[in-house]
């Protein structure tokens, strides 16, 4: 896999997780453990992104 692809790729996931943090919000009865974890995902995967990046 080119770097490229792997970027696009982790960028892709970063969406959408994104739109899962963003939909754990809106719901009635947010589980802030799932929110939690999904948050730090998002954030980790941020990170591998500026990482390769530059």
């Amino acid at each position: 896999m080119s770097l490229s692809s792997h970027l696009t790729e982790l960028k892709r996931k970063h969406e959408h997780l994104s739109h899962e943090v963003e939909e754990a919000q809106r719901a009635p009865s947010v589980d802030a453990l799932h929110l939690t974890t999904l948050k730090k995902q998002k954030l980790k995967l941020k990170e591998e992104i500026e990482r390769l990046s530059s």
